[in-house]
């Protein structure tokens, strides 16, 4: 059986974003993952986004503020039931075979303790995506 993969999207204010990210998550092709969203107290509708997808892998927490990046990434972590655990930033997007490769890595290098991928930028500039 593939292994579960808790992604742990830790979010603040980001309900402009949150929808894509969220959609970058459930279109991998590793799809035995769950994710949870670790929201930090957001004051935007970032809760009505998050719930207004209907899968069953999202684990939605509202937390109080604490302004830091630590404390809703810790909780989501608490909050795991995966074999792995992938960090995803509400304001970032993961190419459809993001996990499976990263999966792959561990297949190839079983004792690491962590894998880290290349990144791609995207900038808008007059309108266009670079």
């Amino acid at each position: 059986m593939k292994p579960l993969v808790s992604v742990v999207l830790p979010t603040y204010n980001r309900a402009d974003l949150m929808a894509e990210a969220i959609t970058s998550v459930l279109s991998q092709t590793h799809s035995r993952l769950e994710l949870i969203i670790a929201d930090d107290g957001s004051t935007d509708n970032t809760e009505e986004v998050a719930r207004s997808f209907s899968d069953k892998r999202i684990v939605y927490l509202k937390l109080p503020h604490a302004g830091l990046p630590a404390p809703p990434r810790n909780r989501g972590i608490e909050a795991s039931k995966g074999e792995f655990i992938a960090f995803l930033d509400s304001d970032d997007l993961w190419l459809e075979s993001k996990i499976e490769k990263s999966l792959n890595g561990f297949v190839k290098a079983p004792d690491a303790g962590i894998i880290c991928s290349n990144e791609y930028i995207l900038l808008e500039h007059a309108g266009k995506t670079t």
